[in-house]
């Protein structure tokens, strides 16, 4: 049996808590498939062997439980892998804290919209607690993003019922597609602004 059907099946047999669970840990970096645990909780509901209700509460609160250990993490330790990685990548005590008041500005919108870009999601977190992002404001982004993104792929789920496993991989294909468009235009984005600095500067 492999690690996904391993998952569905703890889903089938305990229910909530194992959806809770698991994605409580796929938040925070482990290799869980979750978009694949939500739409087969979903098409769960569809045939009547889960709750509506106590699925999307079990699915909220594991990513919220996920994304907050994440952004503790982050805050804790965060400061020190900056200071110490930072220099290796050309990031000086300067750039640092241009970066981190970036992302205290706007930086929190990713934490509502990540939650749909693989791998991002995981990071998003523990750079908002690096970045000292209030935990009021990383509570209500994040907490809306885990919302939403739960409800989305519950619903998607639920529409599919028995076809569920049949598109799941095609969805997720198209996921990791979004991440490499999402991480292409973010780098165009970065390299278009030092080319404006650089011009202006000489």
């Amino acid at each position: 049996m492999d690690a996904k059907a391993l998952f569905i099946d703890w889903i089938t047999r305990y229910e909530y808590p194992a959806l809770f669970l698991l994605l409580m840990l796929g938040i925070v970096g482990l290799p869980i498939p979750d978009e694949t645990l939500l739409l087969f909780a979903g098409s769960l509901t569809f045939a009547h062997r889960l709750a509506a209700g106590p699925t999307l509460a079990a699915a909220v609160l594991g990513s919220a439980c996920g994304i907050s250990l994440s952004y503790w993490v982050g805050r804790t330790l965060g400061q020190s892998l900056a200071g110490s990685l930072g220099p290796r990548v050309g990031l000086d005590a300067e750039r640092l804290q241009a970066v981190q008041a970036w992302y205290r500005l706007r930086g929190k919108y990713g934490l509502l919209l990540g939650y749909f870009v693989p791998g991002l999601r995981h990071l998003t977190a523990f750079v908002a607690g690096s970045s000292r992002l209030p935990f009021p404001v990383f509570a209500a982004f994040a907490y809306s993003g885990g919302l939403l993104w739960s409800l989305s792929f519950l619903w998607l789920g639920y529409l599919l019922g028995d076809e569920w496993h049949r598109l799941a991989g095609m969805i997720h294909e198209g996921l990791i597609h979004l991440t490499w468009v999402s991480l292409m235009s973010v780098a165009a984005v970065l390299a278009v602004r030092r080319w404006r600095s650089v011009r202006r500067s000489g």
